[in-house]
């Protein structure tokens, strides 16, 4: 319970940063009336700018708008944008976006946890070598490499090159496209994209504690026992060496929402990323504040979910008082803390 207050007290601390912030930056009633705004000579202009600081709550002091609209949030209510068009929810427009944004997501994160895997198994496994060295270089490039340039490489080789992905994004449904080989091959290179620099920060971290687990007494007891070789690294060794990478797992949730802010305007993908840009640009606050809050939320949300994964993972691992410290602190101090695998007892092959 302690630790859901806390996730609450930081998400009111991140909003209240964030609506200082989008109120202290301009003033958006040019982008609501146009340039009816600036005719401060004209009654009829004046009228208009009054009645929209009314209807927006444009009138009233900092902490009254804040307490309204952090009032609205809580019940899940997102506000109306600010649009000369009229007043559209922005909760509209976040059923709209959301959808492009997850599939992007998880086909990145699919992707990344897909790669780094065995190429952390086997660069753990040839430890030094040749192809440990050169998995570290390329390591290294991919988590170096911005994601605008890595789309622009991909890009260029898949797509203007190659010719084997669109170069344009088609706003069909998401999810339910991906049954057609189109909207499978046009979502591919942005997901490549975004899960590429991610796959190489989790094989680095994966290497390391795969590097320690293979030096434990049980480990090699197995393979005095003639276990293979694919079954010790697959089954005995990474099961061990995956707790720091699920923290970081979900730690990365919340940077592969901002990663997908520059993949989808790139790939001129209709998602988050490309809304939060536009608002920003039109200076339409209560769409910045509510994919913010979104973003924050996910970040926090999925760092507790994974303290719980731990005890799943390995059951000597449970949520106790010791252990009750939230995930991005447990990761920093993950190899002060390593939990040391039990000796198995591995039967010896018939």
């Amino acid at each position: 319970m302690k630790r859901l207050l806390g996730l609450g007290l930081l998400l009111t601390v991140i909003s209240m940063i964030t609506f200082a912030a989008m109120n202290f930056l301009g003033d958006p009633l040019f982008n609501i009336l146009g340039p009816v705004a600036e005719d401060v000579d004209n009654p009829d202009s004046i009228k208009l700018i009054e009645e929209a600081k009314e209807q927006y709550y444009l009138d009233k002091s900092l902490p009254e708008r804040y307490a309204r609209w952090a009032g609205d949030f809580i019940t899940g209510d997102f506000g109306v944008r600010f649009s000369a068009t009229g007043q559209p929810p922005v909760t509209d427009l976040i059923k709209e976006r959301f959808p492009r944004t997850l599939q992007l997501m998880i086909m990145a994160q699919l992707i990344a946890v897909g790669l780094a895997i065995p190429w952390a198994v086997i660069a753990a496994s040839r430890a030094n070598s040749k192809t440990d060295k050169a998995s570290t270089v390329t390591a290294f490039a991919f988590v170096s490499l911005p994601n605008f340039a890595l789309a622009i490489i991909l890009f260029y080789i898949f797509s203007i090159r190659l010719d084997w992905t669109p170069d344009v994004y088609s706003a069909t449904d998401p999810f339910w496209g991906l049954t057609h080989d189109h909207q499978l091959m046009q979502m591919l290179l942005p997901a490549l994209t975004l899960g590429m620099g991610a796959a190489a920060g989790y094989q680095r971290l994966l290497r390391t504690d795969l590097i320690t687990t293979l030096q434990q007494d049980f480990i090699l007891m197995a393979r005095s026992k003639g276990v293979p070789r694919r079954k010790v690294l697959y089954k005995h060794a990474l099961r061990p060496s995956l707790f720091s990478l699920i923290t970081l797992l979900a730690i990365n949730i919340g940077f592969l929402i901002g990663g997908a802010l520059v993949v989808e305007t790139f790939f001129r993908i209709p998602g988050l990323g490309t809304a939060v840009v536009e608002a920003v640009l039109r200076e339409d606050f209560p769409v910045v504040l509510a994919i913010v809050m979104i973003v924050a939320t996910a970040f926090l949300v999925f760092n507790y979910l994974a303290d719980l994964l731990y005890g799943v993972i390995d059951p000597r691992v449970r949520e106790t008082e010791k252990y009750k410290t939230s995930s991005w602190i447990s990761f920093f101090s993950s190899r002060k803390r390593r939990v040391e695998p039990a000796t198995e007892t591995v039967e010896a092959p018939a």
